[in-house]
């Protein structure tokens, strides 16, 4: 892809997400999931594959990060939690999240290099990399309740502690 085609390809990105944003609040960036809009990607899934909103920072809450779940799961985490900030709930790192339909606890923890992964949010809000917006990274628990911070968690690659993951 040239030069002129990555612009075209961005600035129809920054329209997807401007419109999705005024529709519904915020968007959501799914990526290494296999599915790619960038022309020319090759589309290999990464190894471990995230989301993140793009527009709870312009509601004057963090983004938020979740990593290793599936494309489904994090679509509908991120999803109900911008719904419960729209309504004016506050994510607090350390608050336990519990859902309806989903057995996992999730816990937010302050992520100390966003500007090393959510280039999209940065990009809609014309912030540098060292001035990044704030993120949340959303910690959930294996199925036996354990966190990705506690002894014996059953996947700890797919949940890097923050600070540790970048893109």
């Amino acid at each position: 892809m040239n030069r002129t085609q990555r612009q075209a390809w961005l600035d129809q990105e920054d329209a997807r997400v401007s419109g999705t944003i005024r529709k519904h609040g915020w968007a959501v960036e799914l990526i290494g999931f296999g599915v790619c809009s960038t022309p020319g990607c090759d589309c290999k899934p990464s190894e471990v594959p995230f989301a993140y909103t793009i527009g709870l920072f312009g509601m004057g809450h963090p983004e938020l990060l979740i990593l290793g779940a599936g494309m489904s799961t994090s679509h509908n985490v991120l999803n109900d939690l911008g719904k419960r900030i729209r309504a004016g709930e506050d994510l607090i790192p350390g608050q336990l999240i519990t859902f309806k339909g989903w057995q996992h606890r999730i816990i937010p923890e302050e992520v100390p290099n966003p500007g090393d992964i959510v280039f999209g949010a940065n990009r809609h809000y014309q912030r540098p990399r060292d001035a990044s917006v704030p993120v949340l990274q959303l910690s959930y628990d294996d199925l036996q309740g354990r966190f990705p911070w506690e002894p014996g968690y059953a996947a700890p690659k797919m949940q890097p502690r923050p600070g540790t993951f970048h893109v």
